[in-house]
């Protein structure tokens, strides 16, 4: 009895296996009996149209992982684009399979196509390299199609290349026209002609793609039509070669005369002292003449030597310059009584500016004028000393230019002075320079290095000559001046003004630095300079049209360096008006020497 128990225990037990394993037997049998077709990219739900997804199992992990990433990237269910991989992208891989099945252009089309890619992508990736990380090939493939993808979402950039175009046939046509003999009227002469003035006409008028109106491109059209009519009629293309490299040498050649030309006329231009000016100067001379003794006299002289005072120097012979520097410090000054004016310049002009600041006093400041020939320590001839042989530009040799290295010697009762150059607009508050700790050393300026190896010493200064390479370093930075603190007792303990003697001697026998007083500055004041920060003081508004509005609007003083002053008819026109503001342009003496903004 108990052994029938058992085999009846058995036979249960058996029969209970085999309902459970045979179900998977066969299943897995399928399965196999399938793989062949999965090679063949045959897995379409005809009745549905939405693939089934059967990779093979060494893939199937790889390929959720890459979806799982490209879903944290941020792409996701939002769109299928950011993950799809696209035909053209892979159409090399796989190509020793059979061709893939394709689904019409639907939203499930798209996913078809990324399913198949993906599993194609990964079998031939397993081919190609069985060792190799399947996942991290799809990976970078995917990462690819999204760069591509990206790019193509990006707009593209206008560009000009047919206005180029057009430029580059006008000069094959005029090429082509010097073939033609001078008195020639031939049709194709005279049909070049008439396209070389419409394609001019068109470039005059447009400067990228864009500004091309349909006319426009079918005079383009045109013209490509009558250039292949001069290639067949005049087919040497050695001798047009020869002739655009003649044309190029000329025009080269006229560029570099007119570039030539402007330097010069600018040049000029800067120097000429303006009619306007000229005759403001002589109407002023005439009224100051005019005046009684007592009657030229400034008040508040008593500030001149008060130390507790702010000092400015103003070396210059322009009217309306001074007038400027003046206005705009005061204008700008929370206390303008403290503010005491140094105006130094020529006998020729001292008259006209007594003049002007007797008609126009700066308000609770006070002024003082001199004229630099009553200078008793100044030897007779300086005017003549500061002459070089061959120097043309008469401002780099001007006496008022070089008197700043005599700032102690002309303000003997003073410690310490800005001093302001002429062409500067003054447009904060400057009281805290009186307060800056210049550590003992002699002049406060900005820096202009930047970085820029242009601004160095090794730029205005000749370091060929072992005197200068023995005592300086060419990789120096160059400070500014314009705007220049300077600390008239420690000058005087260096005695500068002494080495500034010694130099300008020694650069009068030897070619030592470029032209002007900033290199014989540089040199001067080596190792006697702290540099301010650059807010203070903003250059280049005489010489460079590419300033931010941001920064010169920021800046306590500007300055117009350069050829292109704010007086002449030459400057810069956006910068004109920060300069023009300070002066009144309805004054009587100005409408009547026609002096206007």
């Amino acid at each position: 009895m108990f052994h029938r128990q058992k085999r009846s225990r058995a036979l249960i037990l058996a029969l209970l296996c085999v309902s459970v394993f045979a179900p998977v037997v066969f299943i897995s049998t399928k399965i196999l009996d399938f793989t062949p077709s999965l090679e063949k990219e045959e897995f379409f739900d005809d009745s549905s149209g939405i693939v089934r997804s059967f990779s093979p199992p060494k893939l199937s992990a790889d390929s959720l992982k890459v979806n799982s990433i490209k879903e944290d990237l941020g792409h996701g269910l939002k769109e299928p684009e950011g993950f799809v991989f696209k035909d053209k992208d892979f159409h090399n891989i796989g190509s020793s399979g059979n061709a893939s099945t394709v689904n019409p252009p639907t939203l499930d089309g798209k996913l078809n196509a990324g399913v198949q890619n993906r599993n194609g992508i990964g079998r031939e990736l397993q081919k190609q390299n069985g060792s190799a990380s399947v996942r991290d090939r799809v990976e970078g493939l995917a990462n690819e199609s999204t760069v591509e993808q990206k790019n193509k979402r990006q707009p593209h950039p206008v560009i000009d290349e047919k206005v180029k175009t057009m430029e580059d046939m006008l000069i094959m046509a005029k090429a082509y026209l010097h073939f033609a003999p001078a008195s020639s009227n031939s049709r194709l002469v005279r049909e070049l002609k008439l396209r070389i003035k419409e394609i001019e006409r068109v470039v005059s008028q447009a400067n990228k793609d864009s500004d091309l109106s349909r006319s426009a491109l079918q005079k383009m059209n045109a013209m490509e039509v009558s250039l292949s009519k001069a290639s067949k009629a005049y087919p040497d293309c050695s001798a047009m070669a020869s002739k655009l490299r003649a044309m190029t040498y000329n025009t080269e050649e006229q560029l570099w005369a007119q570039k030539g030309q402007v330097s010069y006329l600018t040049q000029l231009a800067a120097r000429t002292f303006p009619k306007g000016l000229h005759c403001l100067s002589m109407k002023l001379t005439s009224e100051y003449f005019s005046l009684q003794f007592e009657e030229r006299e400034f008040p508040r002289r008593q500030n001149v030597q008060n130390l507790n005072l702010n000092h400015y120097a103003i070396f210059s012979d322009n009217i309306l310059a001074c007038a400027v520097v003046v206005n705009s410090t005061v204008s700008t000054s929370k206390e303008p009584e403290k503010n005491v004016f140094h105006v130094v310049t020529d006998s020729v002009n001292f008259p006209a500016m007594m003049m002007w600041f007797l008609l126009n006093p700066p308000g609770q400041a006070t002024i003082h004028i001199q004229n630099f020939e009553d200078l008793k320590f100044l030897p007779s001839d300086y005017s003549s000393m500061l002459k070089q042989q061959g120097l043309r530009d008469p401002r780099f040799s001007s006496p008022l230019n070089h008197l700043r290295f005599y700032l102690p010697e002309i303000f003997p009762y003073l410690n310490k002075i800005l001093f302001l150059d002429h062409d500067v607009v003054v447009q904060r508050d400057l009281r805290g320079l009186w307060n800056l700790d210049l550590k003992g050393k002699v002049n406060g300026a900005v820096d202009i290095c930047r970085g820029e190896s242009s601004h160095r010493l090794e730029t205005l200064v000749n370091f060929s000559d072992p005197i200068i390479a023995k005592n300086f370093h060419p990789k120096k930075c160059i400070w500014a001046f314009g705007m220049n603190m300077f600390d008239l007792q420690a000058w005087r303990r260096h005695g500068l003004s002494r080495v500034y003697n010694k130099w300008l001697q020694l650069g009068k026998r030897r070619q030592l630095w470029k032209a002007g007083s900033l290199p014989l500055g540089q040199l001067i004041f080596y190792n006697q300079t702290v540099a301010l920060g650059r807010q203070w003081h903003v250059l280049g508004l005489g010489l460079d049209s590419i300033i931010g509005k941001s920064e010169i609007e920021r800046a306590s003083v500007i300055h117009y360096d350069g050829n292109l002053k704010p007086w002449l008819d030459i400057a810069i026109g956006k910068y004109k008006s920060y300069w023009t503001k300070f002066l009144d342009y309805d004054n009587t003496y100005f409408q009547q020497c026609n002096i206007h903004g």
